[in-house]
């Protein structure tokens, strides 16, 4: 279980590294082809999501890595879904449920994360 939790917290810590990078270091015109939400939320809360993507990315692999608060990465796994929750949220609010399919399987990998997190140890 633990090379499972590896694998899954990698892939997930890789998205948000690179989600949250986008976030925090793009503007808003940058940023509005690939995340056309951007376009009704303020900037501050844009770069607030993308800082909290790359802690829970960070969450996700040190703690596990270093052993030091292994129970940090589960705290980290479940803030991720909770980002999702919040995604979907916002995606429905605008009307585009349609856009859902991504939030929906990064939600479920959290959660997987979450309980493989709380299995291997």
């Amino acid at each position: 279980m633990e090379l499972a939790y590896r694998i899954v917290a990698a892939v997930l810590a890789l998205f948000y590294a690179y989600a949250g990078g986008k976030k925090v270091a793009q503007s808003r015109e940058q940023l509005q082809p690939m995340m056309g939400w951007v376009d009704r939320v303020p900037m501050p809360l844009v770069r607030t999501i993308g800082t909290l993507e790359l802690l829970g990315a960070l969450g996700l692999i040190l703690p596990p890595l270093t052993g030091i608060a292994p129970w940090l990465a589960v705290a980290a796994a479940t803030g991720l879904a909770l980002i999702q929750v919040g995604g979907i949220a916002l995606h429905l609010s605008r009307g585009e449920a349609r856009l859902i399919g991504l939030n929906i399987a990064l939600l479920a990998t959290a959660a997987a994360t979450v309980w493989l997190g709380t299995v291997w140890r």
